[in-house]
């Protein structure tokens, strides 16, 4: 714990949360310009603290350990996904399930909340590979790193959208630069004029334009600066949250469409807000409650490659 930023565990928590929140669609339909605020940044500020935790440091069978079982899990809930997809009927219905979409869906064009698993893998084992270069300095390394990630994102290749693989990248350099997160993301409350300036308008609200970049960078320090007001036992609980993303990202879509049941218990409200609350509440402890039963039941080596992942 003394080696953790734990603002990076609160910031993780809240764009978590959102993820969450906005999944709801019957929320999310009613709210759309907040969906539309909120998903210009908090995606592209989870890839760009997940690009800066990155250690490249690890030998080449560790760190390719951790990418395994990073797409084990992956690969187990996208096949999930995809073949939920093609029963219910969601918005991302499959008509015709076939093991070409199911591998083309894992390798390639996976859908649901999973494409950032997808992006993480092949973004970390970029970087890994484009650092091994020992005869280059770092300048040209990220240069290069930023080539590839472009390169796998065109046209006909398709791996990654290249925008989110920017803004691993610009993780990435700040943890080269050497510079403290923070020293970058500076806590201030003042973030929030031109933060409301710049989502008055709709245009900005875009993460692939140098607004939305400007806009990912004011949330990220305007929550900085809030977190320093939290009371002390929600910090811990956020804490807790933040540090176990990765079981909230691979099992809230199960949770997510089981709280359409909540519905009807909340037509006296509409805004959607109690139900918004209720079904997230829901879903990070379903979340947590699977996780649990998947270490008591030793499950947890089998598909997280640790004993215990809570």
């Amino acid at each position: 714990m003394k080696n953790r930023i734990l603002e990076l565990d609160f910031l993780k928590c809240v764009f978590i949360i959102l993820m969450i929140i906005f999944h709801l669609s019957y929320f999310g339909d009613k709210h759309l310009l907040v969906k539309q605020f909120v998903y210009t940044f908090h995606m592209p500020a989870f890839l760009l603290i997940s690009g800066y935790l990155v250690n490249i440091h690890k030998d080449r069978k560790q760190f390719f350990h951790g990418i395994l079982w990073i797409f084990i899990p992956y690969a187990v809930m996208e096949t999930g996904y995809t073949v939920m997809a093609s029963l219910l009927p969601i918005r991302e219905h499959i008509d015709e399930l076939n093991i070409i979409l199911l591998l083309k869906n894992i390798l390639k064009e996976p859908i649901g909340p999973y494409w950032y698993l997808h992006t993480i893998i092949i973004c970390e084992a970029s970087y890994y590979a484009v650092f091994q270069l020992k005869k280059i300095n770092t300048s040209a390394r990220f240069i290069l790193l930023g080539l590839l990630l472009y390169l796998l994102s065109y046209r006909n290749i398709e791996f990654l959208v290249f925008i989110n693989g920017i803004y691993f990248l610009i993780g990435a350099i700040i943890r080269q630069s050497k510079l403290p997160f923070l020293s970058i993301f500076k806590s201030t409350l003042w973030a929030i004029i031109p933060l409301a300036i710049l989502s008055y308008y709709p245009q900005n609200l875009n993460r692939a334009t140098l607004a939305g970049f400007t806009i990912t960078f004011l949330v990220i320090s305007l929550l900085v600066e809030i977190h320093r007001y939290m009371p002390k036992q929600v910090k811990k609980i956020s804490y807790y949250i933040g540090q176990r993303t990765l079981v909230i990202l691979l099992f809230s879509p199960i949770f997510t469409i089981l709280a359409k049941i909540f519905i009807p218990l909340f037509s006296f409200d509409p805004t959607g807000i109690c139900f918004a609350c209720v079904a997230t509440i829901f879903t990070v402890a379903g979340c947590f409650a699977t996780s649990y039963v998947m270490d008591y039941l030793k499950v947890s080596r089998l598909f997280f490659g640790k004993e215990r992942i809570l």
